[in-house]
């Protein structure tokens, strides 16, 4: 799941350290996808090191729960059929694409139907403590981090999580991705087509997407015995 899909499960949590840890190991990927931690079962005499070590547990349980799920399988797949004209010639992997698009669009969705406010995740993060990070960091056993609050601080600063109500911007975001892989992934109009496919199939999503935000909250609580 994407930043505001993690997000949503915890979005009437107070503790903004917990917030980061839930957004946290894919703030990391994105700062520097060769950099592989494993804080899972640190403990730490800093209770504020503690809730991003908590709310770290807490994002690796949604996405194990989602990408197990018959929604992420269904609509992955689904996605990938839509988008595979869109590819030809392109070396973006189909399911690929397809992986990453039902993700974003679930993102997209919480916006357009207001189940999350956005800004309301962005302040949690600007609310947090650079050497609080630093500790969890050194704790975690990444002592040269400082590439990480440069990534950070652009995050925070372009908000750019707010566009994903726009599809052309959920195609750009699917770009920016897979640039990350592949130089030019896409041409124009491929990214056109794209933008037409995904929209499409946000409206078709929109009644029933919550489902998934459902069920995987069933999960988390059966996981603790409530």
């Amino acid at each position: 799941m994407n930043f505001l899909s993690h997000y949503y499960f915890d979005r009437h949590v107070t503790d903004c350290y917990h917030i980061l840890g839930t957004v946290l190991p894919d703030l990391l990927k994105n700062a520097d996808k060769t950099i592989v931690l494993h804080p899972e079962k640190l403990r730490h005499s800093n209770q504020h090191v503690n809730s991003i070590i908590i709310g770290w547990n807490k994002h690796l349980d949604v996405d194990r729960h989602f990408h197990s799920s018959g929604f992420f399988k269904t609509h992955s797949h689904e996605l990938k059929k839509m988008l595979l004209p869109a590819t030809e010639g392109s070396p973006v992997k189909p399911f690929f694409l397809g992986h990453i698009a039902v993700e974003l669009i679930l993102d997209s969705l919480l916006i357009i139907t207001r189940k999350i406010n956005v800004d309301s995740f962005y302040d949690h993060l600007s609310s947090c403590r650079e050497d609080i990070i630093r500790e969890f960091f050194d704790a975690a056993g990444l002592k040269e981090c400082d590439f990480f609050f440069r990534y950070f601080e652009k995050f925070k600063k372009d908000k750019y999580l707010h566009t994903y109500a726009e599809m052309p911007q959920i195609t750009y975001a699917l770009k920016r991705i897979c640039m990350r892989i592949w130089r030019d992934p896409f041409i124009a109009e491929q990214e056109n087509q794209i933008t037409r496919i995904i929209s499409t199939y946000n409206t078709t999503l929109e009644p029933y997407y919550s489902l998934i935000f459902n069920e995987i909250e069933e999960k988390l609580i059966a996981s603790k015995g409530i």
